[in-house]
């Protein structure tokens, strides 16, 4: 089964029917479609839950050949110059899931084209909108408040990167937000489309709706902190740093404040 997000292709090999069918299922958007490139290949076999602790911390390392992924739920290993990779973990979708943001957030950083965002998106008139903030701030009540002509890419970790996910992915200047299976509290997966992004906001709810301006520092301080990065790697943390500095001064970065009402939509345009 190939899964493609962001214009970046992941084949998933198993022998496993039920196991694929409960994927085919979650990531059913977004399956089918190659890219140019050659997909990421990796292997999952399924074993006993758990392989340790379930309360076992994410690490994401280097080893001088290839990246070693370890949590309670599952192991993994994913060579970046063969571009092949193997899962180990239960027969559940939480744990691929998992290790699919990690590849991709190890790929866009290594290509200094983008990053996953701990937000939720929608797409507008043709514009795309990335809405970010600490849990709480009001991502999933903006998602709920949507009006009908806005499609959801997600809520719960947006995909941004340069380009337009197309053969000339990477060559021009602009960013684009992407749509991704990765579901919040609402539960299903957003929708297979991308869009030029309008404007990023930081959520805060209020006693009305209003948008202010952010200053870069404090602008790129928000920025990082809600960039999802696994990996204590020195190199690749420089790139992320130097693609937030890029987004903030290509993309209009801005505070949203709100009340939990569809007329805040009324600004987002």
């Amino acid at each position: 089964m190939i899964v493609t997000i962001g214009g970046l292709a992941v084949r998933i090999a198993t022998d496993d029917p039920v196991f694929l069918g409960i994927l085919r299922q979650q990531y059913a958007a977004f399956t089918g479609a190659e890219t140019d490139g050659a997909p990421i290949v990796l292997e999952v076999e399924l074993t006993p839950p758990l392989l340790q602790s379930p309360d076992e911390d994410l690490a994401v390392r280097f080893d001088g050949e290839a990246w070693e992924m370890r949590r309670g739920d599952f192991m993994a290993r994913y060579d970046p110059k063969t571009r092949r990779g193997q899962v180990r973990q239960s027969a559940n979708r939480h744990s691929i899931d998992s290790v699919i943001r990690i590849i991709h957030s190890l790929e866009l950083a290594r290509a200094g084209s983008g990053f996953l965002l701990h937000a939720a998106s929608a797409v507008r008139n043709g514009k795309a909108f990335v809405f970010s903030g600490v849990s709480g701030a009001g991502k999933t009540t903006l998602s709920r408040l949507a009006p009908p002509d806005v499609c959801l890419l997600t809520d719960e970790v947006s995909y941004v990167r340069k380009g337009d996910g197309g053969p000339d992915c990477g060559r021009k200047s602009g960013y684009q937000a992407f749509g991704t299976p990765f579901a919040g509290e609402l539960g299903k997966a957003g929708e297979n489309i991308h869009a030029p992004l309008g404007a990023l906001y930081f959520l805060e709810q209020a006693s009305g709706n209003r948008i202010g301006q952010l200053g870069r520092a404090e602008a790129l301080r928000m920025l990082l902190r809600n960039i999802l990065f696994f990996a204590q790697d020195p190199k690749l943390v420089e790139q992320v740093f130097a693609i937030a500095e890029d987004f903030i001064e290509t993309v209009p970065v801005c505070r949203l404040s709100f009340r939990p009402e569809a007329l805040v939509w009324e600004l987002i345009r």
